[in-house]
């Protein structure tokens, strides 16, 4: 079996799983400090396969191919949990298929791709509890092949978001580089907060009134912390929730300003931040891309991923031979839909067309070739 691809061909997300009776192919994992991060294809003998592609030809002459529909799946887990990961990749059967060109280990009976920390820490324990090898995929690569196949395979994948307004971009692939990727990971969830307890603001110097001379907003945090620096109080005096909502916003904002420096090092205008330390969450975007905004003058643009969490297990899944990831990006192989059933500018969270953070799945086909 050779010259096998993926070709997205539709960017329906899918919130439920497929039974177990679906054929698996290419695992991958990125195993980080939070979170496991899972990509794997399954297809099922009961879905049509394409009469378009059944045969294709080369230079040295033809051969038979079959694009195989099916569902590229994206999953996560606690790494604290992983327990839970190996009970799932066993009831599932993933193990049984990991790359399909990779030789495994005489002590291990499949090799699957895997990156993150993880991929080193937990190695012994695949290999006792699943008899599986991990093939150690490097991370930096990974993450930048995985944000790479997104961008171009998968429609309205990047969007921004500012002042409660998201707003998808449809990416030219022509002109998709060069661009800064920020991956921030460490899952963080937020619940409730009112940082405006604890955080001196601009308002509070300037009588509620903005400085609008800088372009600073009265709600522009001027000092974090700088309430319980003033007031002489104990940090136990504030809320927890109040505490962690300052932090967080202490340090998108610095997130947003190193980001700016580093693109601006390089002369780039388009920054990408992936990772789960974002979880769609609409403050911590907020926080960062007025950052970026403001420290650009408004010449560099905040950009995030439908799928931010999910790259370094993407560039994995990538990295299995033989994939033709690079040919099928470069013909654009994408079912490009037409523009007012894409990339809307308003969007409520749906199943079509939400933010991944939780699990699911897009539709495409695998082209398998003899």
């Amino acid at each position: 079996m050779e010259g096998d691809g993926i070709q997205v061909e539709r960017r329906d997300e899918i919130a439920s799983l497929n039974s177990s009776a679906d054929e698996v192919s290419h695992l991958a994992l990125d195993i980080g400090g939070t979170l496991i991060k899972m990509v794997y294809f399954s297809s099922n003998s009961d879905w049509p396969i394409d009469d378009e592609g059944k045969r294709s030809s080369n230079e040295k002459g033809s051969k038979n191919c079959n694009f195989v529909n099916g569902r590229l799946h994206f999953m996560k887990f606690e790494t604290r949990k992983i327990n839970d990961c190996l009970q799932f990749i066993s009831s599932k059967q993933l193990h049984r298929y990991g790359g399909w060109h990779t030789e495994a280990p005489v002590d291990c009976k499949n090799v699957i791709k895997a990156t993150g920390g993880g991929a080193f820490k937990f190695a012994d324990l695949f290999k006792e509890k699943l008899e599986i090898g991990l093939d150690k995929v490097e991370e930096m690569d990974s993450l930048v092949a995985g944000a790479n196949f997104l961008l171009k395979a998968v429609d309205c994948e990047a969007f921004t978001y500012m002042d409660g307004e998201k707003e998808y971009v449809q990416i030219d692939h022509n002109d998709l580089y060069p661009y800064l990727l920020v991956n921030i990971g460490s899952g963080v969830s937020m619940i409730k907060g009112n940082n405006r307890v604890i955080d001196m603001l601009v308002g509070d110097i300037y009588g509620g009134m903005d400085y609008s001379k800088i372009g600073l907003l009265s709600t522009t945090i001027a000092s974090s912390f700088g309430k319980a620096i003033s007031e002489n109080k104990e940090i136990e005096d504030y809320r927890p929730e109040d505490v962690a909502r300052s932090l967080l916003r202490m340090i998108s904002n610095n997130i947003g300003q190193i980001s700016y420096l580093n693109a601006l090092r390089f002369g780039l205008k388009r920054i990408f931040f992936g990772g789960f330390f974002i979880r769609g969450h609409a403050y911590t975007m907020d926080t960062i891309a007025v950052a970026v905004n403001f420290w650009s003058k408004g010449e560099a643009k905040a950009m995030f991923l439908r799928h931010e969490g999910f790259l370094g297990a993407m560039g994995a899944f990538m990295s299995y031979p033989n994939n033709g990831l690079d040919h099928l990006m470069s013909k654009q192989l994408v079912e490009q839909l037409p523009k007012r059933a894409c990339c809307p500018k308003h969007e409520a969270r749906s199943p079509l067309l939400g933010d991944l953070t939780e699990n699911g799945s897009i539709e495409c086909s695998v082209q398998l070739c003899l």
